[in-house]
């Protein structure tokens, strides 16, 4: 009896494991174009563990090269420029960094972007949530692709520059 209960527990923790990978809550943005750019996509975040949030997706017309990446703190992408999605997302008061377990829960590093001005989002950060009891919850927030680099060091944005495109976090 004691062998089938420690077997019939091994079982349910790797499901559950399986389940927070996989098939835990999740939000999608669509990012629309900001500061005249061309920039677009959509990005799905979905919960892979207790403070842990896989982020996938697609995002088209920018330059080659590597772009500033942020969840901000405001889910309201209507200025033409995206500044009303307010300054990088940090409930925790940290200086910025390159993830959100090193920096501001919002510092997403950079995504690279091929010379045809596309890039593939494939990252698992911790330090974000979907939960809405966390104080780290990103959703009603906005995502940001910047017009530069992050320089993953620089306090408060990283000098990612003006911001390309926005969408919110729902």
């Amino acid at each position: 009896m004691i062998r089938t209960f420690g077997i019939a527990a091994s079982a349910l923790l790797l499901g559950a494991c399986a389940w927070s990978e996989s098939g835990g809550p999740s939000a999608t943005a669509t990012l629309s174009p900001a500061s005249g750019s061309n920039v677009r996509g959509n990005v799905t975040f979905t919960q892979a563990g207790q403070n842990r949030v896989r982020i996938s997706g697609e995002i088209s017309g920018h330059s080659p090269g590597p772009k500033g990446f942020h969840i901000h703190e405001k889910g309201d992408c209507s200025a033409p420029d995206a500044r009303s999605a307010g300054e990088h997302f940090n409930p925790s008061q940290m200086k910025h960094g390159p993830t959100p377990a090193a920096g501001h829960a919002g510092d997403m590093g950079n995504v690279a972007f091929n010379d045809a001005g596309r890039a593939t989002v494939n990252m698992v950060l911790e330090g974000i949530s979907l939960s809405p009891d966390a104080p780290n919850d990103i959703r009603g927030r906005a995502v940001v692709v910047h017009m530069q680099p992050d320089d993953l060091q620089s306090d408060p944005a990283g000098n990612a520059g003006g911001r390309a495109a926005c969408g919110v976090i729902r």
